[in-house]
Formats: structure tokens, sequence, C-alpha cells
């Protein structure tokens, strides 16, 4: 299964480096749309994505004509201005989550022309928005749980220990 995230004019290179992160740790494929307020180069941008550059699948445009002109595929945009949340979609393979610049999101008319794909993760009223590598992190993970997490390790294992051969935790044993 193929998730895609899109940028569209990320201005701020360290949220665009936790984006890489985000996308590398979960295998999903990085579009970059410019125009950027930083270069690849950026040394905030390689900081944040740390050592994970080589384990991206990136493709850049000049322009979200040039987007448009080269993909097809389902299209969600993630908005403060969605009339529907995020897990009232249903995300299927190859599809593209779209997210705008940092200071003004994704452009007005772009969501005029798809106001059912707009989508809004709720908070409260009076505050603006979150911030961007947080958002992105939300969204790819509802598709990935609604996906059952496909080539993902559902389970982590400590050093300095075994997991089986630990005793049951009391709480567990309740719970079930």
């Amino acid at each position: 299964m193929t998730l895609n995230i899109v940028l569209v004019e990320p201005q701020i290179p360290q949220n665009t480096g936790n984006i890489s992160r985000t996308c590398a740790v979960t295998g999903a494929r990085l579009h970059l749309v410019g125009p950027m307020g930083f270069t690849v180069d950026d040394k905030k941008l390689r900081r944040a994505g740390l050592d994970y550059w080589h384990q991206l699948d990136i493709t850049y445009y000049d322009s979200l004509d040039d987007f448009f002109a080269r993909n097809r595929g389902a299209f969600f945009y993630f908005t403060t201005k969605g009339r529907r949340t995020y897990c009232e979609a249903s995300y299927p393979d190859n599809c593209y989550l779209f997210f705008g610049r940092e200071d003004a999101g994704l452009p007005e008319e772009l969501l005029r022309q798809h106001p059912d794909s707009c989508l809004r993760i709720p908070m409260r009223p009076a505050l603006r928005s979150l911030n961007l590598s947080n958002t992105v992190a939300i969204g790819v993970y509802e598709v990935l749980r609604q996906w059952s997490f496909p080539g993902l390790e559902r389970q982590g294992q400590p050093r300095s220990f075994c997991w089986e051969d630990l005793p049951r935790d009391t709480n567990e044993e309740e719970n079930s």
C-alpha cells in the first residue's frame, strides 16, 4: 500500500525535516511542492530529518500545476477550514494527503474546488492551528491505522530484557 504526503510551499525547514522523518519511518512517499522557504540542503532541514534521508522517497515540483500534471489518485486536503474530520474519511491505497504553508495553509481556491475532500483535525475554537509536522503525523497514522499498519513493526523490544520473560501485568489481567 502506498501513502503520499504532499507539502505545498513549506516554509520552515525543521517542520519539513520532522515530516521527512515521519515519512521515512512509515514508508510514506514525500512530495515537496515549491516554491519553498528554504533550500533542500539547509542544515536545519537535514538535522531535523537526522540520518533517515537515504530512506526517503522524495519528489520535487515547481508548483501545484506541476504536481497535478504528474499525479493521479484520491486527494485529501488537511485544513483548519474543513467541514469533516480526518477520522470520517476512508483512505484508499495510493492516496495523497495535502498540507499547506505554515503561515497560510492550502490555497482557498483548491479547497473550494474540493469541498468534500477537505478534512479538519478538531481543536478548540479560539486557537489557530496545530504545528504542521504534528498535523502530518496525525494524518499519516490515521491512514496507517485504517490499513492495519502494513509493513510496520507492531511491537518493540527493549535492549536489557525480553518482554516474554516478565510476569504478566496485573492491570492487563484485570482488563482481559
